[in-house]
């Protein structure tokens, strides 16, 4: 099975757990995604998203632990989709052959295509804002080791701005 989004082997578990998304009716499917995607563009928003999740499986009758394991494997697409920068025609693709039904997988296309651009600009901006250099120190000086031996050494300080302390 050749896929856009990796091509790494996925274990036989990612295929089932998409014909089981096939299992839900267009309400709660279209309900389900919306849950995703208000996490990929919130992913500081664990918490809400695993409620989410839960209030979901509780109210279709559900057992919330099978549900999130299916979402993980569904979140696989859009994390390998967003690295590769795929088009959504790609991740439909990807979906059908993972055993998504044709309707259902175009409607995930469709909010990839939606929410593409500021889930592209949102991980840019987790890339830039790693470690931000604040200041930076420059210092040459000696250091004997012995009588006869002289060694020259850099010492380097540097200043990183992470969250809200600086290291």
């Amino acid at each position: 099975m050749t896929l856009h989004f990796t091509k790494d082997v996925l274990p036989e578990t990612v295929s089932s757990d998409f014909q089981n998304l096939n299992k839900l009716n267009e309400q709660q499917f279209h309900r389900l995604i919306e849950i995703l995607f208000q996490f990929l563009l919130e992913p500081k928003e664990t918490e809400r998203f695993m409620q989410q999740l839960t209030d979901f499986a509780g109210e279709q009758g559900m057992s919330s632990a099978p549900l999130r394991n299916l979402m993980k494997s569904v979140l696989l697409v859009p994390q390998g989709a967003l690295k590769k920068n795929l088009a959504a025609e790609l991740i439909r693709e990807d979906l059908v052959t993972l055993g998504l039904s044709e309707d259902k997988a175009s409607h995930f296309s469709q909010q990839w295509a939606e929410h593409q651009e500021a889930l592209s600009r949102q991980a840019v901006s987790q890339a830039l804002m790693v470690n931000q250099l604040l200041d930076m120190e420059w210092k040459f000086g000696d250091q004997d080791v012995s009588i006869s031996l002289h060694r020259r050494h850099l010492v380097v300080r540097s200043f990183m701005f992470s969250g809200n302390s600086t290291l």
